[in-house]
């Protein structure tokens, strides 16, 4: 059983606040033990220590797994679990500097790794929203008349809180990929 249980919600964009909030919960004498979706995280009392977190979004193939898991073991990353595409590190800081403590060694790696977010989380998401959520908005909101059952009206409501869900999603991630990939490329400039 786990000595604590915390809730935190993180979009795909906000990995880099995911990883500072793990810091900051081993700093303050809390290693992540597990992670339970939606967004609850598991963790174990220990010894407070500067352990740094990071998140790789890795969609290697089960037979590259061992080699990916095996060059990050090498350069002193413990591997935790993988949630949802993102694989979980983490290592003792031992008063490096920022550059000495990153899972990528290039900000081109990193701006690949913006990319495969995008191709694997927001272009699906963007056909289910196109393709599901739409056309049943649209079909419900025609068969919304004084005759129709409750039934009907419950899922014109609920398909309308989703197409809001799904553009706020939409924008919210759109703008933290574009900051992301902004932050990188003006460093892969310098």
């Amino acid at each position: 059983m786990a000595d604590k249980i915390s809730f935190h919600f993180w979009t795909i964009t906000d990995y880099e606040k995911e990883e500072q909030f793990l810091r900051d919960q081993h700093r303050e004498g809390w290693s992540l033990r597990r992670y339970l979706l939606p967004g609850f995280y598991l963790f174990d009392r220990c010894e407070p220590r500067d352990m740094v977190y990071r998140l790789d979004f890795d969609q290697a193939a089960k037979w590259e797994k061992t080699e990916y898991l095996k060059m990050y073991r090498d350069y002193g990353w413990e591997y935790l679990f993988e949630v949802n595409g993102f694989s979980y590190f983490r290592k003792p800081s031992d008063g490096a500097e920022d550059e000495d403590i990153e899972i990528f060694s290039d900000n081109e790696s990193r701006l690949e790794m913006i990319r495969r977010i995008f191709r694997r989380r927001m272009v699906p998401l963007l056909c289910i929203f196109l393709c599901g959520v739409i056309p049943q908005l649209f079909i419900q909101s025609f068969l919304w008349t004084k005759d129709r059952y409750v039934a009907s009206k419950v899922l014109t409501v609920t398909y309308l809180i989703l197409f809001v869900m799904y553009i706020y999603l939409f924008v919210y991630c759109g703008i933290g990929i574009r900051r992301l990939k902004q932050k990188y490329e003006k460093n892969f400039e310098e």
